[in-house]
């Protein structure tokens, strides 16, 4: 996970871009204040494939690149958890 620059005012999920993709992607995110972040991925039958981040993180943005070539084509779930904020978001995998 890379921090980028800034202090956000809220909680943010971005859509991952670029989507389509393939086999790589980033997701974007802001945390205004430190809090212990998950960022899981999910299939479309929400069965969790992975956890990406699932850490202590202090406020700013970020951004996690994404290597999904290790899955078939279709649409994923991602989801980031960050204190009582939740927010999921859909990205199309096209091989």
């Amino acid at each position: 996970v890379e921090q980028i620059s800034g202090l956000p005012e809220d909680y943010s999920l971005s859509q991952n871009y670029p989507n389509p993709f393939n086999p790589t992607t980033t997701i974007e995110f802001s945390i205004p204040q430190a809090s212990y972040v998950t960022l899981e991925v999910f299939n479309s039958i929400g069965e969790r494939l992975g956890e990406l981040i699932s850490k202590e993180l202090s406020s700013g943005s970020y951004n996690y690149k994404w290597n999904a070539s290790n899955l078939t084509s279709g649409i994923y779930i991602y989801k980031l958890q960050a204190g009582d904020f939740i927010q999921t978001k859909k990205m199309v995998l096209m091989k």
